[in-house]
């Protein structure tokens, strides 16, 4: 991919910051997006900062024409937007089940409604997002949540079959559990010894969305941990 641009959503977190930084390492010219302007602050002088709410369509597409207008079109999209909830099926509600619509399934597809035609015309490109192990392993206890990757694992394999005569390749990464202060905040110990670090994720994605990962597309990778 001649065009060495990246977007980075959701860069105001730990996962998106360390995508960011490994992609600036890589020589990508990086535009970061996230809905908390704080975040952003902490990312490095060079990255280009887009405040924005992906999971709001309009707030989507003005990311990434944003970053067409700064970098030029991005030949690397990583969309790191997330939330988790617990619950079980026969209690889940609508206002649950929307919120995990919205925020684990929403940006992935309206972000890449906006990027996809930039890419296109650019003869190609490459999009990961994150997805989870219980989207594709049904687990007690966890429903709106599950339900929300396992529809965006199917957005991944649904993307990887339209747009793969185009030369853009679409994959996702699925961890179990990552080890963030949020996580932290609110999960025991024993189950935070089986977390896996940001780094390590942002490994992955990095590896799938650059030349390394050419031969690879309309893969969820496990990245379960230990």
């Amino acid at each position: 991919m001649a065009e060495r641009v990246a977007l980075v959503v959701g860069a105001g977190g730990p996962l998106g910051q360390s995508v960011v930084e490994k992609l600036v390492a890589a020589g990508y010219r990086v535009a970061g997006a996230d809905r908390r302007k704080d975040g952003l602050e902490t990312l490095p002088s060079e990255v280009v900062r887009i405040p924005g709410d992906a999971t709001d369509p309009e707030a989507a597409r003005r990311i990434v024409e944003t970053a067409v207008s700064e970098l030029g079109t991005p030949s690397v999209l990583v969309n790191t937007i997330g939330t988790y909830g617990m619950g079980d099926a026969l209690s889940a509600t609508p206002e649950q089940l929307r919120l995990m619509m919205d925020v684990n399934l929403g940006p992935a597809l309206w972000l890449a409604q906006a990027a996809v035609p930039h890419m296109q015309a650019a003869g190609g490109g490459s999009i990961a997002f994150v997805s989870s192990r219980w989207g594709a392993e049904a687990e007690a206890g966890v429903a709106a949540y599950s339900l929300s990757k396992a529809a965006l694992n199917h957005l991944v394999v649904v993307l990887n079959h339209e747009l793969r005569g185009s030369g853009i390749r679409v994959n996702a990464v699925a961890p179990q559990l990552i080890d963030t202060p949020l996580n932290r905040s609110f999960l025991p110990a024993d189950v935070l010894a089986h977390a896996t670090a940001p780094d390590a994720i942002a490994d992955q994605l990095v590896h799938l969305v650059t030349d390394a990962g050419a031969p690879v597309s309309g893969a969820i990778l496990p990245a379960y941990g230990f």
